[in-house]
């Protein structure tokens, strides 16, 4: 049974009284008698053991410290710490929980909550805080976008059209021009887009035409774009320094406008007699000529600047890899030939034109024909304007199909095989394309 504090106080305060009241007694007795040394030292035990306690019982308080029969400290409860690790100790002193923070870490000084904890409810404004303000209620706070000054225009805008002619992809391009503040720079978007055409291909030009006509509506207005072909004709003596095909260039632009119904009809006839530039002159007859020739033989002006790369039909591409194959072998110009596959803008369709090549070797009489081929495939290869994949697949097609050609080319095998030892001393074709070539 565990003891208190107190009454082991109240013990050696009775020891201590019963000891004075012997020596009054001893005193008035006239016999004065030595008190024995066992009990002055059980005394002084006692004592000490008073101090002690007194002086841990702020600390240790409550844990059942008591002093025994000799005056030893008896202890049961647990031993007592210091107060560095009773500050460490986070388990309950009451014996519960599992040692966790209280309130889950959200309690605690500058604390409003646990981490990561979001207030969803509104929080209700108190008419009474002295900062309280009564326009505050009725405040509408939106994200200001700042509109955009012509460098920035010119910065932001000329990638936008730059992808659009990689992926074209009118929709996204009308997206990202949407969420920007273009202001007074809204009727230099179709300006800076043709200015961009004109110095890329004509399948660009060709995007950018269905850009116009689908941005028409969307994110311009009709007046804007007729503004900007305005502020166009106005700038045409500085586009022919850099292009100077730009007056032709930008007379097919405004007859393909005024056919996309983006432009007036009278849009070039608003200028008769008052236009004092040749080449402003010059680019609103090419307009007029078109549209005259689209009223009177029916021209369509919707494929005006024709359909580039992939955009054509597979029998199309074929003709015109046929034509650019004979055109070659009467030529013999490789420059040329080069430079118009460049201009088909077909990169994944080359592997016809390495077919195509090789079966016009198969199909030809004599060896001219054979040494014009290797001629034009040695430096487009090593151009890499045919790569090595689209040069393998040619001549790998020419291999699954060369029992169809031999029913027409009676020594196709033979030829073929003549042929692709030729292109590996040329250095066309590597050793395991060689030995993939099918014999009789």
């Amino acid at each position: 049974q565990t003891i208190s504090s107190t009454s082991t106080i109240n013990n050696v305060t009775n020891l201590k009284v019963r000891l004075y009241n012997a020596k009054i007694n001893n005193e008035i007795n006239g016999n004065w008698i030595t008190v024995p040394a066992g009990t002055v030292q059980e005394a002084r035990l006692k004592a000490k053991a008073k101090r002690r306690l007194r002086k841990n019982s702020s600390r240790d308080s409550g844990r059942g410290d008591s002093l025994s029969d000799n005056g030893d400290t008896v202890r049961f409860g647990p031993p007592p710490t210091s107060p560095k690790g009773k500050v460490l100790d986070r388990r309950s002193r009451q014996g519960k929980g599992r040692g966790l923070p209280k309130k889950g870490g959200a309690g605690g000084k500058g604390v409003w909550g646990t981490p990561g904890q979001v207030y969803e409810d509104e929080q209700q404004v108190d008419v009474r805080d002295p900062n309280y303000d009564e326009d505050q209620e009725n405040c509408v706070y939106e994200t200001v976008v700042l509109p955009l000054d012509e460098d920035a225009f010119v910065r932001t805008v000329t990638p936008i059209v730059k992808e659009y002619f990689e992926h074209g992809d009118a929709y996204e391009v009308a997206e990202l021009l949407s969420e920007l503040n273009l202001g007074t720079m809204r009727s230099d978007v179709p300006l800076l887009a043709v200015s961009l055409a004109m110095e890329a291909k004509a399948s660009h030009r060709e995007l950018t035409s269905r850009l116009l006509s689908h941005l028409c509506g969307r994110v311009l207005t009709h007046s804007e774009v007729e503004a900007a072909f305005h502020k166009l004709l106005q700038e045409l003596p500085d586009l022919v320094l850099d292009t100077p095909t730009a007056p032709r260039l930008v007379g097919q632009f405004i007859a393909r406008a005024v056919a996309d119904h983006i432009l007036p009809t009278n849009f070039v006839e608003g200028y008769k007699g008052r236009v004092d530039c040749g080449h402003t002159r010059a680019a609103l007859d090419r307009a007029a000529v078109l549209l005259k020739m689209r009223r009177e033989t029916g021209l369509r002006i919707d494929n005006l600047w024709g359909l580039g790369g992939g955009q054509r039909p597979v029998n199309q591409l074929i003709k015109e890899v046929n034509l650019l194959l004979k055109e070659y072998v009467l030529s013999g110009d490789v420059a040329e030939a080069e430079c118009c596959l460049r201009e088909l803008e077909v990169p994944h369709f080359h592997h016809q034109f390495v077919y195509e090549a090789i079966v016009m070797v198969l199909e030809s009489s004599g060896d001219t024909t054979l040494r014009m081929i290797l001629k034009l495939l040695k430096p487009l290869y090593d151009s890499s304007v045919i790569t090595v994949d689209q040069m393998r697949r040619g001549y790998e097609r020419v291999y699954m199909d060369i029992a169809d050609i031999n029913i027409d080319v009676p020594c196709a095998y033979s030829l073929l095989e003549y042929f692709v030892d030729q292109s590996f001393s040329s250095g066309v074709i590597d050793k395991n394309l060689r030995d993939l070539c099918p014999c009789r």
